[in-house]
């Protein structure tokens, strides 16, 4: 390769890094100085979450459970049986038939719920926002690795190249001169 071919691409290279992202240009600088990016994204030392957001992922995380359905669906046959068939009998059920007092503690349990769920949610979102922008950076500095690998093999190749053709005109020179020595040994004889 020409030094004036690397010069016009290290001039398009830095025309191009001027139109990148400072995240992007960031990674280009990791990369010229050979410095790691990859970090663990479940390194618990790099978020500490809030009391609130640890509750809504633990409650989040057990209200979506089998063991939260099972509990909760025993609970309301508990509830049913109690106030229909055994305290019924007794003339001292709290919640009758329509099961009212039932109905309202359902729905404070979904009004509360709900939006933990979705606190915990977005939670889980931002975490899985920024854990893509980690590996699109990862994946950006392994494309620079690359191209650089393919740019240094390129070199080489056109090296070698090089090399065996210079070998080649050694050989062609070489056997030139075996020819007229053989053919001035035909002559003299």
């Amino acid at each position: 390769m020409s030094d004036k071919s690397n010069v016009s691409r290290l001039a398009r290279f830095k025309e191009n890094l001027s139109k990148l992202s400072p995240n992007e240009r960031r990674i280009v600088e990791y990369f010229e100085e050979g410095r790691h990016i990859s970090r663990n994204p479940l390194d618990p030392e790099a978020e500490k979450p809030t009391f609130g957001q640890r509750l809504s992922d633990r409650i989040a995380s057990f209200g979506g459970s089998w063991r939260f359905i099972i509990l909760f669906f025993s609970f309301i046959l508990l509830w049913v049986i109690l106030n229909t068939l055994v305290l019924s009998q007794r003339g001292t059920e709290f919640d009758p038939f329509p099961f009212i007092l039932l109905n309202l503690l359902l729905s404070l349990l979904a009004s509360i719920q709900a939006p933990v769920i979705l606190m915990s949610q977005t939670r889980q979102e931002s975490r899985d926002r920024l854990n893509a922008q980690h590996d699109y950076e990862v994946n950006l500095k392994a494309e620079l690795e690359i191209m650089s690998l393919h740019e240094k093999m390129d070199h080489l190749q056109v090296q070698k190249w090089d090399e065996l053709i210079a070998f080649q005109q050694q050989q062609l020179l070489l056997l030139e001169q075996i020819a007229s020595a053989l053919n001035a040994k035909q002559a003299k004889s």
